[in-house]
């Protein structure tokens, strides 16, 4: 049975920046914070690093024609109807290249074996039969039990990847496949983008940290551990830099610390313009920030801005994330991803959203863009966790993906949805 969802939300107030004004803002902030520095890695040690520099190929792959099978590699007009039989003239194992092949004859060959000079065809030997020559020793002729066609079972030279061809693009992060390929052409060391250096705390006097005790009114500080994890996982150097109590002095004294030798920083609450929330005035006056409201749910406040570095001339970028723990997921999932991906020299647009269909409904629109937490079911449609609070981190954790629905649009079960899987938005 398809599963309902409530949405209350009141109207957007005036002023709200759309999610794309915002990516646009961000990402052409951030492209002049673009990392110059590279660093030459052993091809090993490169797995989900970003690829400073095009990697080109230097050779064909394959670097011959060769086999995909064991069988035997003839030459297509040499075996006119079924039954044909022809001498074996040599025997050629991979890594072992053989002689030209005589015409009337058959090459007994072995898979990923290069295809000698003269054959254009491979017979599996399933449909060959093994006969004594005419001293009786065997495995001197063979018996071709079907018809061939040029270039069965043969694998081309440069099929694969060709000469001078464009193996990985620079931008993209490599993959334990990538890895692969890389090592296909010979590649040994790879230019990549240092990593990003991030700094990260969180405010307020409410968050404890796990195994120790929760006093009343607090809260254990799982933005921490989310966050840092998903710094992680887009390749970043996380400095920790805990939890800073709700005082201006503190906050500018933990901005000034992150700023040095950090790329960027980020902070989860405080973003408001309550009396406890320092972030703004304290990032005021280090450097300086911007407050949006954006018109999605969750997540509708981030704060955006850099703050001056006190060992250079430099500045770090500052992003400043809603505290509610859903909220502060999606919000970096829509915004410090993309930001990250540019610093790296990638492109900032969000991934493409997949057409599925929905297995619940949601009958009240909500007037913000809405990225509702989503997993496919067993019959590859997507279904909903029924609670959608920004508070409820269980949805995170249940989910696969977000379905990107826009501002005002109801859902009813059948209907087609944006689905934006987690993996790509983590991970692209």
């Amino acid at each position: 049975m398809a599963e309902t969802l409530a949405s209350s939300s009141a109207a957007p107030r005036g002023g709200l920046l759309s999610l794309d004004e915002v990516l646009l803002r961000l990402t052409a902030a951030a492209r002049p914070h673009r990392i110059q520095a590279l660093e030459d890695l052993d091809t090993f040690e490169a797995l989900g690093r970003v690829l400073a520099q095009d990697l080109v190929s230097t050779l064909d792959v394959p670097p011959a024609d060769n086999t995909s099978m064991d069988g035997y590699a003839l030459r297509a007009a040499d075996v006119p109807a079924p039954g044909t039989v022809l001498p074996v003239s040599q025997r050629i194992a991979a890594g072992h290249p053989g002689q030209a092949l005589q015409p009337g004859t058959a090459a007994r060959i072995f898979t990923g074996a290069q295809v000698p000079p003269g054959a254009n065809c491979v017979v599996m030997q399933e449909a060959c039969e093994a006969l004594p020559d005419a001293a009786g020793t065997g495995g001197g002729l063979v018996r071709v039990l079907q018809v061939p066609t040029a270039g069965q079972w043969v694998r081309r030279r440069g099929e694969d990847v060709c000469q001078g061809g464009l193996v990985l693009p620079a931008g993209c992060r490599i993959t334990p496949q990538a890895l692969g390929l890389a090592a296909t052409v010979g590649a040994a060391r790879l230019q990549v983008v240092r990593r990003p250096r991030v700094a990260l705390f969180s405010t307020g006097d409410e968050l404890v940290m796990p195994g120790q005790p929760l006093p009343p009114g607090a809260i254990y500080n799982s933005n921490r551990y989310t966050l840092r994890g998903l710094l992680q996982a887009a390749g970043c150097e996380v400095t920790d830099l805990g939890i800073v109590p709700d005082r201006l002095d503190a906050t500018r004294q933990a901005l000034r610390r992150a700023a040095d030798g950090h790329d960027l920083i980020l902070t989860s609450g405080g973003v408001s313009v309550g009396e406890e929330d320092h972030l703004r005035p304290a990032a005021q006056a280090e450097g300086h920030i911007t407050l949006w409201q954006m018109a999605t749910k969750p997540g509708k406040p981030l704060a955006f801005g850099s703050i001056r570095r006190t060992r250079d001339d430099g500045e770090a970028l500052l992003m400043g994330l809603p505290g509610n723990p859903v909220s502060s997921f999606v919000t970096f999932l829509l915004t410090v991803a993309p930001v990250l991906r540019v610093m790296q020299g990638g492109r900032g647009e969000l991934p493409a959203a997949m057409p599925m269909t929905a297995a619940f409904s949601l009958p009240k629109a909500d007037k913000r863009r809405e990225f509702l937490r989503v997993r496919l079911n067993a019959q590859g449609q997507v279904e909903a966790f029924g609670n959608q609070s920004s508070g409820v981190l269980t949805s995170a954790v249940w989910a696969d993906g977000l379905v990107d629905n826009p501002a005002g649009q109801a859902i009813l079960p059948g209907d087609t949805v944006r689905y934006l899987p987690l993996s790509a938005l983590i991970g692209n």
